[in-house]
């Protein structure tokens, strides 16, 4: 069990049935919690927040930033969405849930989350406001391994209303939702080892998927069936975790973090290998279109990198040790980052975790 919680939490580092819960609480923080921040070296704004903290999401309809947390400390249970404010990072409220939270993604309109349960392997929608209800889904499938499949990644398909969640287990799936009900329309098979990162490209109707086999799976998301697989890597080993797409010059990105630390540019149509950047270990990117750059966190380095899209020169670095991990872009040039405290023995959270706001338009 450790080892498999361990595996779960760097892969940010998984009865198919609907379920209603009850109204989540939503409590303010201490003021002492609530205003622990400094500015880094680099002058990014940098707040101390909670234990286990994985992925965020804007909601627009709230001028909010939410944040996952697994709240991974001995003697509890569940975890917590945290609101925060997006300048000042200042926590505004929490959510509490009865699950741990890992993946997180919002809706365009803002009004509801999707998190993933990844431990007790679920997936949940969160409808906010005061009168915001919630509803799970949880999943069954197992691995060769013995262990139940958990989902990691959870991406919205806002014109088809469907909802995808990787599944990190060994065979991986990928199971598709309705939005609205929660009830599973499809289970993606066939998907490798650990299905991690996805990616939507909603103008070309497919999405990415990486895996530990060192993959990219191509799904046409209308059939909802693997199209390609491509391996950047070749016969090497790798884990392809997270992607990003600039699609003026129809470049696929996707990082490498454990064996070839790097990230590989392809070509998003082909799958040709274009390019591999000498980045060291690479773990989150997000692709900038307005400012036509790339953000890479690096989890071993304990920094953020900053690079020109069209020529990949390093624009800025951002020092976040320990270990930055995921990576959001909101509105008004503002790149958030989570920073993951190293592990004790036992795999739970050392320290208390952070947000970063990293304010672009000062590059």
């Amino acid at each position: 069990m450790l080892k498999r919680c361990f595996l779960m939490s760097v892969l940010s580092a998984a009865l198919l049935s609907v379920t209603a819960h009850a109204q989540p609480s939503v409590q303010p923080l201490s003021p002492e919690l609530a205003q622990r921040s400094s500015i880094t070296a680099d002058g990014a704004l940098r707040k101390e927040l909670a234990y286990g903290i994985y992925q965020m999401a804007y909601s627009a309809s709230e001028k909010a930033l939410y944040v996952a947390s697994a709240e991974m400390l001995d003697g509890v249970r569940g975890g917590a969405l945290y609101k925060l404010d997006p300048q000042t990072l200042d926590v505004l409220g929490v959510i509490h849930t009865d699950e741990s939270n890992f993946g997180l993604s919002s809706n365009a309109e803002g009004n509801v989350l999707f998190m993933t349960n990844s431990l007790n392997p679920a997936v949940a929608r969160v409808e906010l406001g005061e009168k915001g209800g919630l509803k799970r889904t949880p999943f069954s499938n197992m691995g060769t391994d013995g262990f139940k499949v958990g989902p990691r990644t959870v991406k919205l398909d806002e014109a088809h209303k469907r909802l995808y969640v990787g599944g990190v287990g060994n065979p991986a799936v990928i199971w598709v939702l309705d939005e609205s009900s929660m009830e599973v329309l499809n289970t993606i098979e066939n998907a490798g080892k650990w299905v991690t990162g996805l990616l939507l490209d909603t103008d070309h109707r497919r999405m990415y998927a990486g895996n530990g086999d060192g993959e990219v799976l191509v799904i046409d998301t209308d059939k909802n069936q693997i199209q390609q697989r491509w391996k950047p890597a070749g016969d090497k080993p790798a884990i392809l975790l997270n992607f990003a797409l600039d699609p003026k010059r129809n470049r696929l990105y996707a990082t490498e973090n454990q064996h070839q630390k790097t990230v590989y540019v392809l070509d998003a149509s082909t799958g040709k290998l274009l390019e591999q950047l000498d980045v060291g270990d690479a773990l989150d990117i997000v692709y900038n279109p307005k400012r036509d750059e790339l953000y890479v966190s690096h989890r071993q380095q304990g920094k953020v990198s900053v690079l020109d899209a069209g020529s990949y020169a390093k624009k800025a670095e951002y020092s976040l040790p320990a270990h930055p991990n995921s990576l959001l872009l909101g509105p008004d040039d503002q790149l958030y980052v989570t920073v993951k405290a190293p592990f004790t023995p036992d795999h739970k959270v050392s320290a208390r975790e952070s947000v970063v706001r990293i304010d672009l338009s000062k590059i």
